[in-house]
């Protein structure tokens, strides 16, 4: 992947824009309750380090002869969204983020959010990786699915703080082509939505009315199973 490739782009624009946010964050922000029963905002950073964690380590292992699951293909509501993979996907996030000061898990996130991007630039475009579920994606794609991490929990966080979301825009591009497919402009248009109200209304994160998910449907969503 090349330093212009648009989904690296959003991957480090989107990284950015949340260690900013959280790097002026007072010590008690860090325990205030979020939208995603059991965690605080602490355990909501756990949980992204440790998605964005899994990167290198895919690129390290041997690359699967050809892909089999694409970015949406990827968000399908099975065994990955049982009750024992959420169950454990909690307890992750929160042992990650337990005991730690904010410094800390920053320096973490910092610091996996580079290996990340760094891992990506080394590989060529057509690179598969196999997921820890057991797909095999285009890395491109794969790591679009770390875009959609980072910026449907950083609503999460901001939402728990009371600030005004931070979505990049080259990541709202890359999410409202993820979720519309290539004629995504001409269906963002239509919707009329903000990016931010658009990722709301895709992922969970606001109420949508009957009318709401009739323009969803009628421009073509994608829907994301999200747990």
């Amino acid at each position: 992947m090349t330093g212009d490739d648009r989904t690296l782009i959003a991957f480090r624009a989107e990284a950015d824009a949340l260690l900013a946010a959280l790097g002026v964050l007072a010590p008690s922000d860090w325990d205030r309750a979020t939208r995603c029963t059991p965690w605080l905002v602490r355990d909501v950073v756990g949980h992204v380090i440790t998605v964005l964690a899994r990167v290198p380590d895919m690129i390290a292992a041997p690359a699967p002869a050809q892909p089999d699951t694409t970015a949406t293909g990827y968000y399908r509501p099975d065994h990955r969204f049982s009750d024992t993979a959420n169950a454990t996907r909690v307890e992750t996030a929160r042992d990650r983020a337990a005991g730690r000061d904010p410094a800390t898990i920053l320096r973490d996130l910092s610091a996996t959010a580079t290996a990340v991007a760094e891992a990506c630039s080394r590989e060529h475009a057509g690179r598969v990786v196999r997921t820890r579920h057991g797909d095999a994606m285009l890395l491109t794609d794969f790591l679009i699915t770390r875009v959609v991490e980072l910026a449907v929990h950083a609503l999460d966080v901001a939402d728990a703080l009371g600030q005004r979301p931070w979505l990049t825009e080259p990541a709202a591009h890359e999410l409202q082509q993820l979720l519309f497919g290539p004629a995504w402009q001409s269906a963002v248009g239509t919707l009329g939505w903000d990016p931010v109200t658009l990722l709301r209304k895709t992922t969970g994160r606001t109420a949508v009315t009957p009318a709401d998910s009739a323009d969803l449907a009628g421009a073509g969503l994608r829907v994301l199973a999200l747990g």
